[in-house]
């Protein structure tokens, strides 16, 4: 099992839930509103014996009119037609964007060969709250959208992969675990989105439940010293990745 941290840079986000740019060269963190907050963010592709799976899709930016996301999957090697899985966390603006490509008037995936899938409450509740956090393109476009699995909870998929309905983050965020040949990669969204969080706890007020999000983020890292998992951090600047090692 190979796991690819696919950056696409820093960002800066303030109360406005809106997503810029940071360049590190130029820009200066005091320079933005009071209370902005320097994330990276990084969707990753896992690529098994039989499957490359994208685990969330960034904002959907471009660079020189081409979406990042595919930009990136290019430099790794990856044809985003060879994408056979996308599965989302959850449907936040910076974690859904790039599911899609929009030319125009029309707008088709951005993965044309993959089967995506989404814990069905977190659908309806996207749907039902479009706005500054969850953004109306995308989350019209998935609900009217044909090859969707539409998850009731816990699932497991194909034998390979578990998602669990977390709910720490949004209201139905899920975790994603994936397994193959005694390596177990697990991707906890914006629940485990960077290592410090993970070593001290703390509840964070831009969690839907910050003390569930706590909770969760000491059960998977104490499981995850037992049984030797890899971590993605989907805005760590410093670590994409954690490994333990089994003795």
């Amino acid at each position: 099992m190979k796991v690819i941290p696919l950056s696409e840079g820093w960002f800066i986000v303030d109360k406005t839930k809106q997503f810029v740019p940071f360049h590190s060269t130029q820009d200066q963190l005091q320079d933005f509103p009071a209370g902005s907050l320097l994330v990276e963010i990084q969707p990753f592709v896992v690529c098994t014996a039989r499957e490359v799976i994208l685990l969330d899709t960034g904002p959907g930016y471009r660079v020189e009119g081409m979406l990042q996301l595919h930009v990136n999957l290019g430099k790794a090697g990856i044809d985003p037609l060879s994408v056979t899985k996308v599965i989302l966390s959850h449907l936040h603006k910076d974690h859904c964007g790039g599911m899609i490509e929009i030319e125009g008037d029309l707008i088709k995936p951005a993965f044309p060969n993959a089967t995506y899938y989404v814990q069905e409450a977190e659908l309806q509740y996207a749907a039902q709250h479009m706005g500054s956090s969850y953004p109306a393109t995308p989350v019209e476009w998935i609900s009217a959208y044909s090859n969707v699995v539409r998850l009731q909870g816990d699932q497991q998929i194909d034998d390979l992969i578990t998602c669990a309905l977390s709910g720490g983050h949004a209201r139905f965020h899920q975790s994603i675990l994936i397994s193959e040949n005694n390596n177990i990669v697990f991707y906890g969204g914006d629940e485990a989105p960077q290592l410090q969080q993970m070593r001290h706890r703390f509840v964070a007020k831009y969690d839907f439940d910050g003390r569930r999000a706590m909770e969760l983020r000491q059960q998977w890292w104490m499981q995850g010293q037992q049984e030797g998992w890899t971590f993605l951090f989907y805005h760590d600047v410093k670590n994409p990745t954690f490994s333990f090692q089994l003795p």
